[in-house]
């Protein structure tokens, strides 16, 4: 097991973002979360990862970090990732994005590819190029969620039967519940709020957030991670976003195709997730040995 994480701000692009770092050897992890998620739903996955330097933040709009008004560009989170990854100074990491985390991550590693050895991208947001043409109009959706909480607690116990949420880990659940909430008044708020929530997802599609450009000139390694549940429109959640072909649009990319798992891997497969990444440190000491 590894020990408790040390907590930070950096400066990124004039916002605050919340660094969580877990020491060890080097090369580090750098772990990306999703849409409305935070850093600390990684816990269950850094778990089984003792002895690595593992680093997870906060994106812009989530968890600790700064929360600037919308519009939320897609570009802004890859942005400020290559501007942490400096900031950081690494070098030759192991990156590892989920959901819109992946598609973070693949434009940071194009923005600063000195800084990543190989990717590890879960159910990325990068969809066909053909579907960049616009806001997606479900994203009023996500403004309806409920925002105020009287505890973690209350929380947990609301969710721990509901789908999606009730085929989670456990402690992934706990986690994202202690660490989703910020103090207000009596009780608690949503740390990534609903309208910061639809505007990332309004913008997902938007011609902009088409990075193909960027994903032609990464050399390293890229795995790309994807649950078999396909998705076929409207809000589902569970469904995969990936293009089918996206592996192949890397110049060393690989596509695994997992069964029994949803969009959230990394929250219902901590464990296996886990697997994945010291495959990948093992591999990576093998080419460099």
């Amino acid at each position: 097991m590894t020990g408790a994480p040390t907590g930070s701000l950096s400066r990124i692009n004039s916002l605050d973002i919340q660094v969580w770092e877990w020491p060890g050897t080097e090369p580090a992890v750098l772990l990306c979360h999703a849409t409305g998620f935070h850093s600390r739903c990684w816990d269950q996955v850094v778990a089984g990862l003792a002895g690595h330097r593992v680093i997870a933040f906060d994106m812009r709009g989530h968890g600790r970090s700064s929360k600037p008004a919308p519009p939320y560009a897609w570009r802004s989170f890859g942005q400020d990732l290559a501007a942490l990854a400096a900031s950081l100074g690494l070098r030759g990491a192991l990156g590892v994005g989920h959901s819109i985390g992946g598609h973070a991550m693949t434009l940071a590693a194009a923005l600063n590819p000195s800084a990543f050895s190989s990717l590890i991208l879960l159910d990325p947001v990068i969809f066909p190029e053909k579907a960049y043409t616009g806001p997606w109009t479900g994203a009023w959706i996500m403004s309806k969620r409920r925002n105020y909480w009287a505890s973690p607690q209350e929380m947990f116990e609301r969710f721990e039967n509901r789908a999606p949420f009730a085929s989670w880990h456990r402690q992934v659940l706990r986690d994202y519940c202690e660490y989703g909430l910020l103090p207000h008044d009596d009780g608690f708020v949503l740390a990534c709020s609903p309208e910061v929530e639809a505007s990332i997802y309004e913008h997902n599609s938007m011609p902009e957030s088409n990075i193909y450009a960027e994903i032609a000139t990464i050399e390293i390694p890229v795995r790309v991670v994807r649950s078999s549940k396909r998705y076929e429109g409207g809000a589902d959640m569970a469904a995969s976003p990936t293009s089918s072909n996206l592996a192949a649009r890397f110049r060393c990319g690989t596509d695994l195709r997992l069964e029994g798992v949803t969009h959230l891997i990394p929250m219902e497969a901590p464990a296996l997730v886990t697997e994945l990444i010291r495959e990948s440190l093992q591999q990576g000491q093998m080419q460099t040995a």
